[in-house]
């Protein structure tokens, strides 16, 4: 793992349009060598788009690796890049929700786009936030990993076994943003089976649930690719109004269906390789 940090580190100072070409050829390989990968890819795409042909599904996934492959390597970018050159990359549209942020609990929405870290660093460019971590298996990628998403401003990082009251405290007593990430599989506790294009999703009622009880705003956060290897766009969107309301299931869908429509825009930049359906209704088999 310090071989692959220090590939990275020196591959980080090669122009974007070189490193995005790199990360790009290496998915293209790793879409034949890793076949696991490219099923549960597949999988997810037949049953998201069942109107696609099999050609045009293939096509998408592919993309997806290569955009997955590509984020990995722009990743050295955003954990040794100086300030400036981050600045130049990251287009942020219209700006950081400052203003929101510094009026009470805020939870920033950021779904499993493959360069989410870009809206992480965007943020964290302009404020602290606390966020909640998984952490990794090898003890040098993951101290890697905490050094490159803090290395702006201090950022409080929660296991997700330490459960909620950690988040509600940095929320409401530290005034920090939460950097929330709602769209994985985490199994059926605290979720419900919400349509995500059509097919049952166990998806995490967190958000709503932390919404009401904290009184927060909910800003939805895109990152995406800019075309041309010229960077990266972060789209804040306007905080939800009226937001959750008071039935937690209607609340859940209407994150799923933002979602759907965030994807439609940059199809191949979501992360199928996700057991996105792994968790079925009782009495469904396996999908994958």
């Amino acid at each position: 793992m310090r071989v692959v940090l220090a590939l990275m580190w020196l591959l980080h100072w090669l122009p974007l349009p070189i490193l995005g070409r790199l990360g790009e050829g290496v998915g293209r390989i790793l879409f034949t060598l890793i076949p696991k990968r490219k099923h549960i890819t597949l999988t997810n795409l037949r049953l998201c788009w069942p109107d696609l042909s099999e050609a045009e599904r293939e096509k998408i996934a592919k993309q997806h690796f290569q955009m997955y492959a590509r984020s990995v390597f722009e990743r050295g970018i955003l954990w040794w890049g100086s300030e400036a050159r981050l600045k130049r990359l990251i287009v942020v549209e219209p700006k950081v929700p400052l203003d929101v942020i510094n009026a009470g609990p805020t939870i920033l929405m950021c779904p499993h786009f493959v360069c989410l870290d870009v809206a992480g660093v965007a943020v964290m460019l302009e404020s602290s936030l606390c966020s909640i971590y998984t952490e990794q298996r090898n003890k040098v990628f993951d101290r890697a990993l905490r050094r490159g998403r803090s290395r702006f401003r201090p950022v409080k990082l929660f296991s997700r076994a330490e459960g909620v009251k950690p988040i509600i405290r940095a929320m409401t007593k530290d005034g920090l943003p939460y950097f929330m990430l709602p769209d994985m599989d985490f199994g059926a506790k605290n979720a419900e089976f919400i349509p995500f294009f059509g097919i049952p999703a166990a998806t995490l009622t967190a958000m709503p649930r932390l919404a009401t009880s904290t009184g927060a705003q909910i800003v939805p956060v895109i990152a995406t690719m800019l075309p041309n290897y010229r960077g990266w766009k972060v789209t804040f969107h306007p905080p939800w109004e009226n937001y959750p309301g008071d039935d937690i299931t209607v609340a859940t869908r209407q994150m799923n269906a933002f979602i759907e429509q965030e994807i439609l825009k940059a199809p191949s930049e979501y992360f199928w390789a996700h057991k996105r359906f792994k968790t079925r209704p009782e009495g469904e088999t396996g999908v994958y």
